[in-house]
């Protein structure tokens, strides 16, 4: 890759495409980010959470799949 000539061809792109081409660069820059060992320490534990386990004593929620079942049921009429 010719790094002069992408530069080239960018420059060379009207402004609403080279703003584009920076939102895509942004994007695959934040899909292909390589995490360090500190930033996976300093990622959030889910477990401690407050929503986790918010539904854990509704009875109609014992089973969720069903649950799910009954309520496409009764929406989906």
């Amino acid at each position: 890759m010719n790094r002069e000539k992408v530069w080239e061809d960018f420059t060379a792109l009207p402004l609403e495409a080279q703003q584009q081409a920076a939102d895509f660069i942004a994007f695959l820059r934040s899909r292909y980010r390589q995490f360090t060992p500190d930033q996976k320490a300093n990622l959030r534990d889910l477990g401690n959470e407050a929503f986790i386990g918010m539904w854990r004593d509704r009875v109609d929620m014992e089973d969720s799949s069903q649950w799910v079942r009954d309520v496409r049921r009764r929406e989906w009429k």
